[in-house]
Formats: structure tokens, C-alpha cells, sequence
């Protein structure tokens, strides 16, 4: 593009082939350079202030350092290198997590090629850009009102500390009586934050919460 420097990209995710793909993409674009690729996230930040990219393309299940973390690191100490991350999973703990890490993007690894590269346009543009798939799991969207970004909002994200706590252990399969043991509070104080994160999740029943909680991944099986 005459008289506008490229989009500078740095790639990171262990899977090869993903990569090669998406690079190759990138290449067909006359706004866009990809200046460097990692298969993890442990060199990260050494490596956006060697490149000085303006967009980190980063995959969030990885081998090595957590890449949350390592976002969390590149948006306080380089702050202008906007970080779009890219999985096969769309949770809501996940896109919590790349939002409080400073994420400007959160794209589906199964969304089509064009709508990343455009989902990196606008966020290159100081503009937040997610897959309609993240925006569906979003009780709010990201929006810009006078100048100022407000990433998008989860279901998860409306539950209180103590909700959360609560849910991960009704997804554990503990009864309400052991929930309250272990929090040192009364059965109906746990009912209280059961009927309350019922509400906020637009869920039914006790089953349905366990579902819930392991497809999110905030309990292990």
C-alpha cells in the first residue's frame, strides 16, 4: 500500500502447518509482513522488542510458558504491540483470561482466513476485533465510545469471585453440604450463590451447571 508501512505480524503457535498456512496468507496481503514465527511462548517478549511487531498472532494451548502470562508481560512493558490470540477453543474462562491479558483479538482457529485478516486490519486500527463465535459467548461486545476501548464481557465474567468458587465446586461433584463445609459458611448462604449464578448463567438446573463447568474447563476430569 503506497505510503503506508506494512503491518508488522509475529506468529506464535506450535503448529507447523497452522502456521505455514496462515503466513502464507498474510503474504498475499500488501498491507501486511510477517516479520517472525515461535512455536512458544518463552522468548516472547525478547523477541517483540527485537522485531517490533504491531500484532502478535498467539495460540493460547502451547508447550512452554502460559501465553496469558506472557501477553500480560508484552502489554505492560510494550504496550503499543496490540496481542490477537487464536484457538481451537472459544471458553468463556479462556476469553476472560485474553481480555484481562490486554488481548485486542480472540479468533477461532476454525473461522474463515479472511476474517482474521481483517480481524488484524482493525486492530491494528486501535479497534477490538472478535470471531462471531467469541461475540456469541459475550453477554456484551466490545465497543469504542469517545476514543475509549471496552473489550467484550462474559457470562463467566458476571459472576462474582466467590460465584466462581462456588460453580467449580458444584463441578467437582461436591454436595451443598460439603460446599459449605469447605467455605465455612451455611447451606443456605450456598444456595444463595447457586440460585444467583443459576440466574447470571441462564441455567437450570444442577446438572446443567456441572455441564457447564467442565465444558469451560474450570473443572479437570
Amino acid at each position: 500500500m503506497p505510503n503506508h508501512r506494512a503491518i508488522r505480524i509475529l506468529c506464535v503457535d506450535d503448529h507447523a502447518f497452522l502456521i505455514d498456512g496462515l503466513c502464507a496468507r498474510f503474504e498475499l496481503e500488501r498491507d501486511m509482513e510477517v516479520v517472525g514465527r515461535l512455536a512458544t511462548a518463552d522468548q516472547l517478549l525478547t523477541e517483540v522488542k527485537r522485531l517490533e511487531p504491531d500484532v502478535v498472532l498467539l495460540d493460547i494451548e502451547m508447550p512452554g510458558a502460559d501465553p496469558f502470562e506472557a501477553a500480560d508481560d508484552v502489554r505492560r512493558q510494550v504496550p503499543s504491540v496490540k496481542i490477537v490470540f487464536l484457538s481451537a477453543y472459544v471458553r468463556d474462562h479462556y476469553i476472560s483470561a485474553a481480555v484481562n491479558a490486554g488481548a485486542w483479538g480472540y479468533f477461532f482457529k476454525g473461522d474463515d482466513p479472511g476474517a482474521l485478516v481483517d480481524g488484524i486490519r482493525k486492530v491494528s486500527r486501535g479497534n477490538f476485533a472478535f470471531s462471531p463465535k467469541v461475540q456469541e459467548r459475550c453477554k456484551s461486545p466490545a465497543v469504542q465510545r469517545r476514543g475509549e476501548v471496552m473489550p467484550p464481557k462474559t457470562k463467566l465474567d458476571s459472576l462474582s469471585p466467590r460465584e466462581q468458587e462456588v460453580l467449580r465446586m458444584i463441578g467437582r461433584g461436591m454436595s451443598r453440604s460439603e460446599i459449605a463445609a469447605a467455605l465455612c459458611r451455611s447451606p443456605k448462604t450456598v444456595d444463595g450463590h447457586r440460585e444467583k449464578v443459576m440466574e447470571k448463567l441462564d441455567i437450570h438446573d444442577r446438572a446443567e451447571l456441572v455441564r457447564f463447568a467442565i465444558r469451560e474447563g474450570l473443572v479437570e476430569v
